[in-house]
């Protein structure tokens, strides 16, 4: 008993310990790493912000970075309004019934998505580019959308919409003045997924996006492949902070959705 007593106090925590930072080491192998003053990755020669100075004026990574922030802003807001007026406008229709092939999107390997996308813009003779880039962000962010939606969408009372039919509110009215308000947490809680998604993604980007474009994924790749510089380290630092900011304001918005809903 003293045996079991000791294993379950001690030991798994300190396995549960050892596991997290083994998953969590290269994390702070790259956030350390970023500070290195040498030019070879991986040796440290002391603390030193150059790389970071060096990330800051150059013209490559910012324009990645434009990119990448207006294809995630333009697949976020197209994924929204496309997914409301799905959901709101589908209600008893036999379209409710296809919010399933949304999951499809989720289900499938992204690089089945990828694949065929590309192949459809090849037949569709369609310029590879921003515009498609956007239109496969918008795609993928579509599946996280659209569930969320309807799920808040069917738990959200028909008195409202009723109510609000019987005071003369055209539909577009009712969408904009009682559906949308009601939804905002979702909207919001979506639309922050789907923008870490779009901006972290890169096999998307990587078939979708033609020889002339180049997400901040794609640059980073690019970079391995010529070879490693400690301005990687610094970038995916960028990065990282980017998608945990949102990852916490994605949570602080389910908690809130969480706190109305009981």
């Amino acid at each position: 008993m003293r045996d079991t007593k000791f294993f379950s106090q001690l030991a798994l925590p300190l396995y549960t310990l050892l596991l997290y930072f083994f998953l969590f080491a290269p994390i702070l192998v790259l956030i350390l790493f970023s500070f290195n003053d040498s030019a070879f990755p991986y040796q440290w020669r002391g603390f030193s912000l150059r790389w970071y100075h060096e990330l800051w004026y150059s013209i490559d990574i910012i324009n990645a970075l434009k990119t990448s922030l207006i294809v995630s802003g333009s697949a976020v807001f197209l994924s929204l309004v496309m997914g409301t007026l799905f959901v709101f406008y589908s209600e008893k229709t036999i379209f409710a019934k296809a919010v399933v092939l949304f999951y499809v999107t989720l289900a499938a390997p992204e690089i089945v998505l990828a694949v065929g996308l590309l192949s459809l813009f090849s037949l569709l003779s369609v310029p590879l580019g921003t515009t498609t880039l956007i239109a496969a962000h918008t795609i993928l962010g579509l599946g996280y959308v659209i569930p969320i939606l309807q799920t808040r969408f069917n738990q959200l009372s028909k008195q409202y919409t009723e109510a609000s039919y019987d005071l003369g509110a055209t539909q577009a009215q009712t969408l904009t003045r009682v559906i949308v308000p009601l939804l905002l947490p979702a909207l919001l809680a979506s639309g922050l997924l789907v923008f870490i998604i779009s901006f972290d993604d890169f096999v998307l980007s990587f078939f979708n996006a033609g020889g002339s474009t180049q997400t901040l994924p794609m640059y980073i790749f690019a970079m391995l492949r010529s070879g490693t510089s400690p301005v990687v380290n610094a970038l995916s630092v960028l990065m990282l902070l980017i998608s945990c900011l949102v990852v916490v304001l994605f949570s602080l918005l389910k908690i809130k959705k969480m706190d109305i809903l009981s």
